[in-house]
């Protein structure tokens, strides 16, 4: 069993260390020699910060990163109009629910994540072709230090090369484009001085100049500027205009204490390939969606592709699941995608179109915003949406049911354990009473978790929200089905111990009960 993942940022990173954890044989190729240097992402969510824990990186991610205290929308002249403040507390899925940091940085602890199972990074090899016949992919490379053609042949391959990749060009994949493209210049800063600004999201409304400006470090800043037409960061005086641009933030502190790490126009795109698979090579991260950085959900769009596919790949390798349940993948994930995508465009639009006119309107209506009831829970909720229907998500009857959602990562133990903790990338099914014996035993059979919902916790309360006694969750969070009928949960786990760890065999344990509120 092997598999060739091709392109080693995060969503490569995540994709071949999962794939490791369920024994898999992985080879990274990245064409760059070492960590691309310049950073680019600087958030996520509690969900994805969720996978990076699940990965094995949950604690050191931690010292990396800070917590945003929410998000402040500003007029043109740097004024409040409304302030969304969130509490920096573990929330549903056992994190912070929004996080800063600088993507290198997280790119090197992923890396030595791998390492320690074993998986070595292979940089500068340059892909330059992809062969499928009806049992392995060759994948054909070049090292770019030496000259040296070689191949390896593959079961599958999982193309996460990015905006460009050249994997969804080799097999022939297009993409859409969904009408938004923005010319932005991004621009980092570190300094020793303290800036001594609000420690969350600055969001400048402006149609003129629309602009973005965060703390993601303890010496490191963020902005992110609109550019007008015919401006651009290719320019001898680059460094003049950006501390111009940052003046205002920056205020008196002296030009000799703030270190210029970046200035990079980008150009902002809205765009989902149109096949996410073709026969044994899947596309993810970047190379399947592009997503306008605005709710901060580019790259965790990746890592969630990762999580999805990867769990379903191990199962089907190991003769556990046939092999059409990988069309789930692009079932599940390219809707998911999409939503994000058109919520994006619709929050960039609100904030930076509409000329004079908009700014005016934004002028008046963005304050009522933080006055009105439930605007400032959906301003600040990480929940995405439900994965749609598939042969791993079954459909439920019941309007606001489970099936499709991501489960919390409760708490279940006393001694802090959480659900994912207790699951350890198998399936869980979760009572809200005792099963018999003979289900007991029936649910150690296929290789499950069983985990009770004990009334007045927060796992109960989360069955109860869904009208539900029993749900059955796969291994990447997601719950399969829910219901009242606790037979029906089990006879949808699989019947087979599936996507077992070889580290951690199916247990025949007492069944854990959630014993924590």
């Amino acid at each position: 069993m092997t598999v060739v993942v091709i392109g080693a940022g995060p969503t490569g990173l995540a994709a071949a260390t999962l794939l490791a954890q369920y024994g898999v044989e992985c080879s990274v190729l990245e064409r760059w020699p070492s960590i691309y240097p310049r950073p680019r992402a600087v958030h996520l969510d509690d969900e994805v910060y969720r996978i990076l824990a699940r990965l094995g990186i949950g604690e050191q991610f931690a010292r990396i990163s800070r917590p945003a205290l929410g998000l402040r929308l500003l007029d043109p002249n740097l004024r409040v109009l409304a302030e969304f403040r969130r509490e920096t507390h573990r929330g549903r899925h056992g994190f912070p629910a929004a996080n800063m940091f600088d993507q290198p940085e997280l790119e090197r602890l992923l890396r030595a994540n791998l390492e320690r199972r074993g998986v070595t990074v292979r940089g500068g090899a340059e892909v330059t072709g992809l062969e499928q016949d009806s049992e392995a992919v060759t994948v054909r490379f070049l090292d770019t230090a030496t000259g040296v053609a070689s191949a390896i042949r593959a079961d599958y391959v999982l193309g996460c090369d990015g905006a460009n990749s050249l994997t969804r060009s080799m097999i022939g994949v297009n993409m859409r484009d969904l009408r938004f493209a923005q010319r932005w210049l991004v621009i980092d800063l570190a300094t020793d001085a303290e800036l001594d600004h609000w420690e969350g999201v600055h969001q400048v409304c402006d149609s003129r100049r629309a602009a973005t400006f965060m703390r993601i470090g303890a010496s490191r800043y963020r902005w992110e500027f609109q550019l007008r037409p015919g401006e651009n960061a290719d320019g001898e005086d680059i460094a003049d205009w950006v501390f111009d641009l940052t003046a205002p933030w920056t205020r008196d502190v002296a030009r000799d204490r703030l270190t210029l790490v970046r200035a990079a126009e980008y150009t902002f795109r809205a765009q989902i390939a149109e096949r996410w698979r073709e026969r044994r090579i899947f596309l993810l991260g970047d190379a399947a969606h592009l997503t306008p950085p605005f709710i901060g959900q580019g790259m965790g769009a990746g890592l969630r592709d990762a999580m999805n596919l990867t769990w379903k790949l191990a199962g089907v390798l190991r003769g556990e699941f046939p092999e059409r349940l990988l069309d789930s993948y692009q079932a599940e994930r390219k809707p998911h995608a999409r939503a994000m995508i058109r919520m994006a465009k619709l929050v960039g639009s609100a904030m930076t179109r509409g000329g004079r006119t908009g700014t005016a309107l934004r002028a008046v209506i963005v304050p009522r915003l933080g006055w009105t009831p439930g605007i400032s829970k959906l301003v600040l909720s990480s929940q995405t949406p439900a994965l749609r229907r598939s042969d791993l998500v079954w459909s439920t009857v019941l309007r606001g049911g489970l099936a499709g959602t991501l489960s919390p990562n409760a708490p279940v133990t006393d001694e802090g354990h959480r659900l994912d903790d207790v699951a350890d990338g198998r399936f869980v099914l979760v009572l809200s009473a005792e099963p018999t014996a003979a289900e007991q035993a029936e649910i150690v059979r296929r290789g499950a978790r069983l985990v009770i919902a004990q009334p007045g916790t927060e796992l109960r309360s989360w069955l109860d929200s869904g009208r539900a006694r029993a749900a059955a969750v796969r291994p990447d969070g997601t719950v399969l089905c829910a219901g009242r009928n606790p037979a029906a949960a089990l006879a949808a786990l699989p019947a087979f111990g599936a996507t077992t760890r070889p580290t951690g065999p199916a247990s025949s344990s007492p069944p854990l009960r959630s014993m924590t509120g």
